[in-house]
C-alpha cells in the first residue's frame, strides 16, 4: 500500500502535501462561512466564489499543461507554490483588519485559480519523474490519501477555529503552510527524478495534444468521464456548505464535521485504490455511477445524522474515480505529451466548476438545497452514461479507418501482383 514511499524524492513530496493541503482544507472551509457572513448567507455568492476559482482553469487550463512540458516541472511549483501563500496571506491579513468584502473573496480565488493553472498539471504530471511508471498507480492513490487526509482534519479543525477566533488567522495558518512543500521541493535530490527532455517552444503544441488525446480512445474515456461528471461533482462542497446551513440549521463546526465525514470517505477510498496495480475502466464507470446514487441519497437524507453517513460512500465514490482516471491518462500519456495531456485533463476535471457552482447555489435558492444535490446526483449519472456512449463511437469510428486502411492495403497488393 505505501511502497512508493520507498522514494527519498516523493517521501519528501508527501511530507510536504500533507502539512499544506491540511492548511489549504481549512482556507477552503474558511473561505466558505466568509462569503456567507459577508454575503448575509446567500448561496448564489458561494457559488460565484467557486466559478471564480475554477474559471482560470477552463479559460486557460490547457496552458498550463503547456507551460509544464516546456520547463523543469521542480522549479515551477516553488514559484506557484511562493504565490498561492502570498495570495493566503493577504486575505488573512484583509479579515483580520476587518476590511475584507466579497469582492476581496472573489478576487483572491480568481487570483488564485490562475496560479492553478499551471501548477495542478504541473504537480500532477511530476509525480512519475520522481517513482517512475511502476509506482505511479500506488502513488498517485497516496496522493489522494494525504489530500483527503487533510480533508478530514482540515475542515473540522477550521470548525472549531472559526467559533474561537474567526476566519482570518486560518488564512495566515495557510499561508505559512506552503512552506513545507517549498522546503521539500528544495531538499530533493535532482539525480534521482526521472525528468525528460523539456519540449522545445513551438507554434501548434496546444492542438497537438488535443489530437492527441482524440486519436486515442483509451484516454478520452476517462477524460470525458471526468468532463461530465465534474460539472457538479466539483461543486459538492458547495451543496454540503447549503445542506448544512439551510436544509439542517448547522452552525461552522457542524458543517467542517460535514466535510470531514465526506473527506473521511475519500481518504478510505484513496487507501483501497492504493492497493490496485493496474486501473479498470468497469471500476471507473461502476465509481461514477454511485457517486451520482449517493448524491441522490444525501439530497434526500431525512435527519443531519443519516446525511452524514451518506457522506462516506460518496466520498469513497468520487475518489475512486479520480485516482483511477488519473493513474489511467497518466499511464497512457508519452512523456513528452504528459504535461499536455495533464493539462487537459486538469481542465475537464475543474473546468465544469464555473458551470455546476452557479447552477447550483441558483437551484438552491429557488427551489431549496435538497433539489439542488439530487438533481445534481441525476445528471451526474446521465453524464457518466452519455461519456460512455461518446467513447464507443469514436472507437468504433476509429476501427473502421483502421479497417479501410488496411483493405487499401491489400488491395494496392493485389493490383500490384
Amino acid at each position: 500500500m505505501f511502497r512508493s514511499l520507498r522514494n527519498y524524492n516523493y517521501r519528501l513530496f508527501a511530507s510536504g502535501g500533507v502539512i499544506s493541503n491540511g492548511g489549504t482544507w481549512m482556507q477552503r472551509t474558511a473561505q466558505d462561512w466568509l462569503v456567507l457572513d459577508l454575503a448575509h448567507g446567500r448561496g448564489s455568492a458561494l457559488g460565484v466564489t467557486v466559478a471564480l476559482q475554477f474559471l482560470p482553469t477552463m479559460l486557460f487550463g490547457m496552458f498550463g499543461g503547456v507551460i509544464a512540458d516546456r520547463y523543469p516541472k521542480r522549479r515551477i511549483l516553488v514559484v506557484a507554490q511562493t504565490l498561492m501563500g502570498v495570495l493566503a496571506l493577504t486575505m488573512g491579513v484583509l479579515v483580520i483588519t476587518g476590511t475584507a468584502q466579497v469582492w476581496h473573496v472573489y478576487a483572491m480565488a480568481f487570483t488564485l485559480g490562475l496560479v492553478s493553472c499551471v501548477e495542478v498539471p504541473t504537480r500532477q504530471s511530476f509525480v512519475v519523474e520522481m517513482v517512475g511508471r511502476q509506482d505511479l498507480p500506488n502513488a498517485i492513490a497516496l496522493n489522494s490519501s494525504t489530500f483527503n487526509l487533510a480533508r478530514v482534519v482540515g475542515p473540522a479543525v477550521a470548525g472549531l477555529l472559526i467559533s474561537w477566533i474567526g476566519t482570518g488567522p486560518i488564512f495566515v495558518l495557510n499561508a505559512v503552510s506552503f512552506a513545507a512543500v517549498i522546503t521539500g521541493l528544495a531538499l530533493m535530490r535532482t539525480s534521482e527524478l526521472r525528468s525528460p527532455e523539456p519540449v522545445p517552444r513551438g507554434k501548434g503544441q496546444l492542438r497537438e495534444g488535443l489530437r492527441y488525446v482524440g486519436g486515442r480512445p483509451d484516454l478520452l474515456l476517462p477524460l470525458l468521464l471526468v468532463a461530465f461528471m465534474a460539472i457538479f461533482a466539483q461543486s459538492f462542497s458547495t451543496s454540503i456548505a447549503l445542506m448544512a446551513k439551510q436544509a439542517f440549521g448547522a452552525g461552522a463546526s457542524s458543517f467542517g464535521v460535514a466535510s470531514s465525514a465526506f473527506a473521511v470517505g475519500a481518504f478510505g477510498g484513496a487507501l483501497l485504490a492504493a492497493r490496485r496495480v493496474k486501473p479498470s475502466r468497469r471500476f471507473l464507470i461502476a465509481g461514477a455511477l454511485c457517486f451520482g446514487l449517493f448524491q441522490v441519497l444525501a439530497g434526500l437524507a431525512p435527519a443531519y445524522g443519516a446525511f452524514l453517513l451518506l457522506l462516506v460512500p460518496a466520498g469513497m465514490a468520487m475518489i475512486t474515480v479520480n485516482t483511477t482516471a488519473n493513474t489511467m491518462v497518466q499511464l497512457g500519456a508519452s512523456p513528452e505529451m504528459r504535461g499536455r495531456v495533464m493539462g487537459i485533463y486538469v481542465l475537464v476535471f475543474t473546468g465544469g466548476a464555473p458551470i455546476g457552482a452557479p447552477l447550483v447555489g441558483w437551484l438552491s435558492e429557488l427551489a431549496g438545497p435538497r433539489v439542488s444535490v439530487v438533481a445534481a446526483g441525476v445528471l451526474s449519472m446521465c453524464g457518466v452514461c452519455l461519456a460512455v456512449l461518446v467513447t464507443r463511437m469514436v472507437a468504433a469510428r476509429a476501427a473502421a479507418r483502421e479497417e479501410s486502411a488496411r483493405e487499401q492495403i491489400v488491395r494496392g497488393a493485389a493490383a500490384a501482383a
